[in-house]
């Protein structure tokens, strides 16, 4: 009797998802889109305060959320620390890698500092997310990733350019994981959203103006992750352009 006690317990319980990017925009609407459809949470940013709020906010709703506070351009210490955050939250059934920054400029100019700044944090940060997620998920034979690229990996735009070839190499490592791990029952799904009204466009990085009433919602973006994320197991979808439909970018 012990022994089906516990396959019942783990058959039951709670999905659980883990998203970076957590504290604003795109991760944040995320994080609250999954709660509502009652997965278990943890959210990473590098703002303990504002993660703090939000798993309130969710375990207000009846929602079940941990805050833990990497900053994940330290990507030498990135799987370590995810490592740690699946250890003391639990196994992971959904990651979602939302965390990014936006960068403008023209490349002739660019330090190379900057390029470095926008690379690491844009694919080489992901990268070791993942790393840190793969075992469990190996291990339990399920799993699904998804990755916040950009329409800018599919189409160039001025002064845009170290943003767009990151978000194009960060699809490019979404299809070679998704051909490594296919086999292990992991899917990865990669999200090209157009432009986003998200806090991005506030960063110093970016030096730009766009009517932002124009722009997709986080909420409508978060909506669209998480439907992908709950089709049926024995299907993914690969990969998915959403941009607004007034024919803004």
């Amino acid at each position: 009797m012990a022994e089906l006690s516990s396959i019942d317990k783990s058959i039951n319980r709670r999905k659980t998802a883990l998203v970076t990017g957590a504290s604003s925009g795109i991760g944040k609407a995320t994080a609250q889109a999954l709660a509502q459809a009652d997965f278990g949470v943890a959210l990473v940013a590098r703002s303990q305060m504002k993660l703090e709020a939000l798993a309130s906010e969710l375990k207000a709703s009846g929602g079940q959320a941990k805050a833990f506070a990497i900053d994940l351009a330290e990507v030498d210490q990135v799987r370590e620390k995810i490592e740690g955050v699946i250890a003391a939250f639990g196994p992971v059934d959904v990651l979602v890698n939302c965390a990014g920054m936006g960068y403008t400029g023209a490349l002739s100019d660019m330090p190379l500092a900057d390029w470095q700044s926008v690379m690491t944090l844009n694919v080489t940060s992901i990268f070791q997310v993942v790393q840190a997620a793969l075992p469990g998920m190996r291990d339990r034979g399920v799993g699904t990733i998804v990755n916040i690229a950009s329409i800018a990996a599919q189409q160039s735009f001025a002064d845009w350019g170290a943003y767009g070839v990151s978000k194009a190499a960060l699809v490019a490592l979404s299809n070679a994981i998704a051909s490594e791990e296919s086999m292990h029952g992991i899917r990865v799904i990669t999200i090209s959203p157009g432009a986003v009204n998200t806090p991005i466009w506030d960063s110093d990085t970016v030096q730009t103006t766009f009517d932002r009433s124009l722009m997709l919602s986080p909420d409508t973006v978060a909506q669209t992750i998480l439907q992908t994320i709950l089709i049926p197991p024995d299907a993914v979808i690969s990969h998915l352009t959403i941009t607004p439909s007034n024919g803004a970018l």
